[in-house]
């Protein structure tokens, strides 16, 4: 798959060969997105959500009345769940919400995202993302006139300064280097925006994988 390269000013700056193995896959896998963009959500939640049991709980644990000849249930402490001001059953507790998944799923899913980008028409390359001045209002006006409303910038190796200072007050625009490429950041922007760096840096990472 060929397709040309941009620059920030509109130009165009030849073309770049696209792997068909990485961006060219017709068939996407939905239930493969979900499963990765799932493990991703869980890893970020916090998990400090918590609820005190009954040996948190500050009451009396002085039996209620006596066992027997009231004609009433037998109760022995006023903590239990059942009565007001008391502790709470089986509610949340800390804990990880994180999960394991295969490291062949994750690639899959990366390239099965990438895919869609660029089978939707959704995938620009840019030449590079580099500005000599960090102002906000040029950059907005052109990703205006390139009709970026809402996208995900994967900038190369690292962001060049003044392009983060500039993309970071912009909303609906994300800017990341090539390591924090993932699938839920690809998939929640309508557009995805690559520097020639960050292709080469794709297509290096999956030959690595393939290679292993």
């Amino acid at each position: 798959m060929k397709l040309d390269v941009i620059k920030l000013d509109g130009g165009k700056a030849g073309s770049v060969d696209l792997d068909d193995a990485i961006f060219g896959i017709a068939d996407i896998r939905g239930d493969i997105l979900q499963r990765v963009v799932t493990w991703q959500l869980a890893k970020r939640r916090s998990g400090n959500h918590k609820i005190q049991v009954r040996n948190e709980v500050s009451r009396t644990g002085k039996k209620m009345y006596k066992q027997k000849g009231t004609g009433g249930a037998r109760h022995g402490s006023r903590r239990a769940a059942q009565f007001v001001g008391g502790a709470k059953a089986h509610g949340p507790v800390v804990r990880s919400h994180a999960f394991d998944l295969p490291k062949k799923i994750r690639a899959m899913a990366l390239r099965h995202a990438l895919s869609s980008k660029a089978k939707a028409g959704s995938l620009i390359v840019l030449d590079n993302v580099a500005l000599t001045d960090p102002k906000t209002a040029a950059l907005r006006a052109t990703f205006e006139k390139m009709g970026l409303k809402n996208a995900l910038v994967i900038a190369g190796p690292e962001v060049d300064g003044n392009f983060k200072l500039a993309a970071r007050n912009i909303p609906n625009i994300d800017v990341l280097p090539n390591a924090g490429l993932n699938v839920y950041d690809v998939l929640r922007r309508h557009t995805l925006v690559l520097t020639k760096d960050a292709v080469d840096a794709i297509s290096a990472r999956f030959a690595e994988k393939e290679a292993a």
